[in-house]
């Protein structure tokens, strides 16, 4: 995994993405190349700002990619998913880089290069995507990792580990260390799943070459008093064994914070796991600036969005609640009204479900498309919540997650915000399950706050709008 702006990336998708970006360079090079010929082509790139058109092309293609979704986990491994999408990818791109270059000639290509090159990037991806499909699902091209422990968390890590090739992973094997003296004679093998002894499994790591070809070692055991090997760990370390703690692992394949087998002291300790107070001026700066921004780009929808709220039901058209902020204060959320105005007359504070028949047609076309959440902006101004940030609940709720959620406090730690790491990875919720899992990612979004984390949140949050997901 790459730690790119406090997020983790697979080193594979980072390859992909890479190779694609030199791929479509290349088919545009080859095509100027064959339009032009080499004097001509030359000239164009070196004097004619070529080489930065080519870039600008490259650049269009890998985000349409991104925003359909080409470098997420489950489409790469699916190849005829990630075909219809590659085709979908070519369409947008072609028409969203004509539109360019209606508007802005000076930036096109010309005399043919962009349609000959089109061509050549279209077959270029489509092989290469195949090629790396096959190389991706090879075993003999993964790290072999050993998962030390058994219990909730290992099974976490061996269940994201197989649903997800790109990780280059392979679990070689599990063991799971058990108190000495039971068996002293009993010998184990490195296969799934086997429990050894502390003094067996010493000698079955400790001299065989090399290691029985264990790469990494992955420390998931709940209970390591007085049961984890450390000498042997620290030898086999020092071996070229690469040997890391479970719930690093966990954090750095999902994104998120394995809330029943962490300890206090890991989230107090690790490194990231506090802000600057340069960070926290410049977060309350940042938020304060594109709030102001956000309400005057905004404010031209504002007479449509009120006349629609008011003509589709009665009602006030700005709702308020009362949610929980930093610290634990209540203060006064504001929303543009989106319900009916008795929805919870009968059944008092309840979340939001899949079709949920108190959402009115306007409201729902102002969910989808974040709209509703525009007077939020005054709160963020006020210092109420923040740009990004674990979503704000309502107290009702807050107190009924504290006793059955553990470390669920601790989100209300930093600002809320009306975007967060959680709204960004995982579905609206509406169970104390979903609740239990967006903690989950506030949790590691609380632990690597950052400038860089905060851009990539935004970034995800547009691409979460354009598409109309998350939405209830």
């Amino acid at each position: 995994m790459i730690r790119l702006l406090n997020a983790y990336i697979p080193k594979r998708t980072l390859l992909l993405g890479i190779s694609e970006a030199c791929l479509i360079s290349l088919a545009l090079v080859a095509s100027a190349l064959a339009r032009l010929g080499a004097g001509e082509a030359s000239f164009m790139l070196t004097y004619q700002y070529g080489a930065v058109k080519i870039l600008f092309v490259a650049v269009a293609f890998l985000t349409c990619m991104y925003y359909f979704d080409l470098y997420d986990s489950t489409i790469v491994s699916n190849r005829r998913e990630a075909l219809v999408r590659l085709i979908q990818v070519m369409g947008v791109a072609y028409l969203a880089l004509g539109l360019v270059y209606y508007l802005y000639p000076p930036v096109k290509l010309g005399r043919g290069i962009f349609h000959i090159g089109f061509l050549l990037v279209g077959i270029s991806l489509l092989l290469w995507r195949r090629l790396f499909s096959v190389i991706n699902n090879t075993q003999g091209f993964a790290e072999r990792v050993m998962i030390l422990g058994e219990g909730p968390l290992a099974e976490s890590l061996l269940r994201e580990i197989e649903t997800r090739p790109e990780l280059g992973i392979r679990v070689a094997s599990r063991a799971q260390m058990r108190e000495i003296g039971n068996n002293p004679n009993d010998r184990g093998r490195l296969e799934m799943p086997v429990a050894l002894l502390q003094h067996s499994f010493c000698e079955d790591l400790a001299v065989s070459r090399p290691i029985r070809g264990i790469d990494r070692i992955v420390v998931a055991m709940e209970e390591r008093r007085g049961k984890l090997p450390v000498d042997l760990l620290l030898s086999l370390k020092n071996r070229g064994v690469q040997v890391q703690d479970g719930n690093d692992v966990y954090e750095s394949i999902t994104g998120k914070v394995p809330i029943e087998s962490i300890r206090l002291s890991w989230l107090l300790f690790s490194p990231g796991s506090s802000a600057s107070r340069l960070f926290l001026i410049y977060k309350r700066f940042a938020s304060a600036v594109i709030s102001i921004v956000g309400l005057l780009l905004t404010l031209p929808l504002l007479p449509f969005i009120v006349l629609a709220i008011r003509v589709s039901s009665r009602g006030q058209v700005l709702y308020s609640q009362s949610r929980v902020g930093r610290d634990g204060v209540v203060f006064r959320c504001y929303k543009f009204r989106t319900m009916r105005s008795d929805a919870e007359a009968d059944t008092g504070p309840t979340w939001a479900k899949d079709d949920d028949p108190r959402i009115t047609p306007v409201g729902k076309f102002l969910r989808m498309t974040r709209m509703d959440e525009i007077p939020q902006l005054w709160n963020v101004l006020r210092g109420d919540m923040s740009l990004v940030g674990p979503r704000p609940e309502r107290p009702e709720f807050v107190e009924g997650l504290n006793q059955e959620i553990p470390y669920y406090h601790l989100r209300h730690s930093v600002r809320p915000g009306i975007t967060g790491w959680a709204q960004v990875l995982y579905k609206y919720g509406s169970t104390v399950e979903d609740a239990k899992e967006k903690l989950r990612y506030d949790l590691y979004y609380i632990k690597n706050a950052s400038v860089g984390l905060d851009l990539l949140i935004l970034f995800n949050t547009i691409k979460i709008v354009l598409l109309g997901r998350g939405a209830k």
